[in-house]
């Protein structure tokens, strides 16, 4: 079984489940994230591991990961971003921007080879929120625009890790567990060399590519 998401306007203003406006302009609901084609991933388990050991993510950090056949990572990024009007048209920038500095683009392929996945950590329960409702449409639209395959929605807090839309999630790692070593994450992920290109902001905090 996948999930996925129905499209949205970019130019509405999306409405709450109590039908009041969002503070978050874009976003996409549950229904609307399960409704079409994200691709599961193979092992959320040790993806989750893996990238919690490289980035080490505190509450208000995004780690986008590009991923190649198989479920291999190609790319990773991380960053922190705080403001609370944000809505999806701003963290589709943040995560555009974040891509550009550590993958190329896929533009010119017909179809995707590559899938983008993105963890955020963040306060509060495993339960879906708006804030996760505007991180979705980013996601989504920015994939778009690099030429990549949408993939899972992960969030980490306290109480573990949780693919939104799977059903599938686990204890460990948590928003306030100690990274494990790389090496007992998962075999998926080979060292990759740490690098950030010139200009490159404090934000991005770790970067692992190709």
């Amino acid at each position: 079984m996948t999930f996925g998401f129905a499209p949205l306007s970019s130019t509405s203003l999306a409405m709450t489940t109590t039908g009041g406006p969002s503070r978050h302009g874009r976003l996409l609901e549950p229904a609307e994230w399960t409704a079409a084609g994200i691709p599961l991933l193979r092992n959320p388990r040790e993806m989750v591991g893996g990238l919690h050991s490289r980035h080490r993510p505190v509450p208000s950090t995004a780690v986008i990961a590009v991923l190649g056949p198989e479920d291999r990572l190609v790319a990773s990024a991380s960053f922190t971003q705080r403001s609370v009007s944000a809505d999806g048209w701003e963290y589709r920038n943040a995560l555009l921007s974040h891509l550009r500095r550590v993958l190329p683009h896929d533009l010119r392929r017909r179809t995707p080879v590559r899938t983008a996945v993105l963890l955020y950590c963040r306060e509060g329960d495993e339960r879906w929120t708006e804030e996760d409702g505007a991180w979705m449409w980013g996601l989504r639209d920015a994939c778009t625009l690099h030429g990549l395959r949408c993939g899972a929605y992960i969030t980490l807090t306290r109480g573990g890790w949780q693919v939104l839309g799977e059903g599938r999630g686990g204890r460990r790692p948590s928003s306030d567990s100690a990274p494990q070593r790389l090496g007992d994450t998962s075999g998926e992920f080979a060292p990759l060399a740490l690098h950030t290109r010139g200009g490159a902001s404090d934000a991005l905090r770790r970067t692992a590519a190709r």
